[in-house]
């Protein structure tokens, strides 16, 4: 029996009755009922009434190449047919993680040419921080385990992901987190640089944070530091072209690693195949999930560089250490055609020479004098806008969070999915948008704004 024959609310009790949700309140889901997406096409996203909405979120920042590929239909199902699992355990590989990793390689920053996978990227953080401390106790130096993270920053769910991210709500609800992990300032100039601060200053002293950490902790007692090229989930905020420069050279000062979070910015997202490349840093390790595959299928990369790859290596003994679906022979078959649209499309040097630039000016002409709207900014295909009751004196609304909601409930009336986070609306669209798609969204949100706001003024 196919969905079909049943109705939406007997989806939605069966559902209640019968699933937990990701970051859900449970007691409100099942008071109000669940919205149903049944089927999507290109840019659209459909539910079980049948209402078009268009997709600002790439499913959860990740369908960059849009819905219903064929193409990685039939690579799945081919897969399957020849092989559809082998374990990557006992000295064993199958061919399509093989050719995928030497495919990231091609991609990747040319010192990044080992990769190890998962299927989600709170496993592939989890990776990260194993790899990361094992190499130190390979290295001789078993003291040097101190993560320097910062706060709202986002990897992942699971108790490591949760604890390398910065998520307050998150940490109290862990009950006891890895320890040796400390967060520092988050580069968010709109709520923390200085009055008459540049940004160019700002990001040196949000990069200062980090060296501050680390010199109160002890270069010898310190690891890693490790964040987002873009803060994704903590509100797309975007650092100052210094930021990421400066914390390498201190990451390099004092012989820390640096650590990507590339699950939201990896393959194409920012106008390079990697955020690294963006921003012009090297780091020592890089965590891909989401796009990779563009949702099609649950797969992860651990991105490896080369110092940390040859200690590995050179100094051997086990790493105790893998995952069941670790190369799963029908995601990797997937990444591959999902890859070889990416470039054959054309859809990173879109983003970086077309659509990009148009989103920008897009949303800044749209909504940056709208008298909601506090700030508007964007990287690639990655963008925010900010919610505030008072333009100057950047005040919210009460309760936080309350007015993005209201926005957001409004777009998606509009046929618009946004996501709120705190009191920002944010969008990370499929890279296949395009000048026309972006018109049509941005439509769509002047409309929620202008409802939002009439609701808002009545309060």
């Amino acid at each position: 029996m196919t969905y079909q024959n049943y109705s939406l609310k007997q989806l939605q009790q069966i559902d209640a009755a019968h699933h937990l949700h990701p970051f859900t309140d449970h007691k409100e889901m099942r008071e109000t009922g669940s919205r149903i997406i049944t089927h999507a096409n290109g840019p659209f996203i459909y539910d079980s009434e049948g209402m078009e909405i268009l997709d600002g979120m790439a499913g959860l920042w990740c369908v960059n190449v849009g819905y219903g590929r064929d193409e990685l239909a039939d690579a799945a199902y081919a897969q399957m047919k020849e092989l559809p699992y082998y374990n990557s355990f006992f000295k064993c590989s199958t061919p399509t993680p093989i050719l995928l990793a030497k495919k990231l390689a091609e991609i990747a920053p040319k010192h990044i040419n080992q990769m190890f996978y998962g299927s989600s990227g709170s496993e592939a953080n989890d990776t990260a921080l194993r790899v990361v401390r094992h190499y130190w106790v390979l290295e001789g130096r078993p003291e040097k385990n101190r993560i320097i993270s910062r706060k709202m920053g986002y990897h992942g769910s699971t108790i490591a992901g949760a604890s390398l991210g910065g998520m307050d709500l998150m940490h109290k609800q862990l009950g006891g987190a890895v320890p040796n992990i400390v967060h520092v300032m988050m580069p968010y100039a709109y709520e923390l640089a200085l009055p008459g601060e540049s940004d160019h200053d700002f990001g040196l002293r949000a990069a200062k944070a980090v060296e501050d950490a680390i010199l109160e902790a002890g270069a010898d007692k310190v690891a890693a530091f490790i964040g987002e090229p873009v803060m994704g989930a903590g509100g797309v905020k975007i650092p100052p072209m210094s930021y990421w420069p400066e914390v390498q050279r201190i990451c390099r000062k004092y012989d820390v690693l640096l650590m990507l979070d590339e699950v939201i910015t990896g393959y194409g997202r920012t106008g390079e195949w990697f955020a690294a490349q963006a921003f012009d840093v090297e780091p020592d390790t890089i965590t891909t999930a989401k796009a990779l595959t563009s949702g099609y299928q649950p797969l992860s990369a651990l991105l490896v560089g080369d110092r940390i790859a040859a200690t590995l290596v050179e100094k051997g003994g086990e790493f105790y250490h893998g995952y069941t679906y670790a190369g799963h022979p029908v995601a990797c078959a997937v990444a591959l055609k999902n890859l070889e649209i990416i470039e054959r499309e054309g859809l990173v040097e879109r983003v970086r020479n077309d659509t990009g630039p148009y989103f920008a000016r897009a949303l800044q002409e749209r909504f940056g004098g709208h008298d909601l709207v506090g700030e508007v900014r964007s990287f690639g295909l990655m963008g925010a806008i900010e919610i505030v009751k008072d333009k100057v004196t950047k005040e919210r609304f009460l309760p936080a969070g309350s007015a993005a909601v209201m926005v957001r409930d409004h777009a998606l009336a509009q046929g618009m999915m946004l996501r709120a986070t705190g009191d920002t609306m944010i969008l990370s669209p499929p890279l296949i948008w395009t000048r026309e798609t972006i018109d049509m969204a941005c439509d769509r949100i002047a409309r929620a704004l202008d409802l939002a706001e009439a609701d808002l003024r009545k309060r």
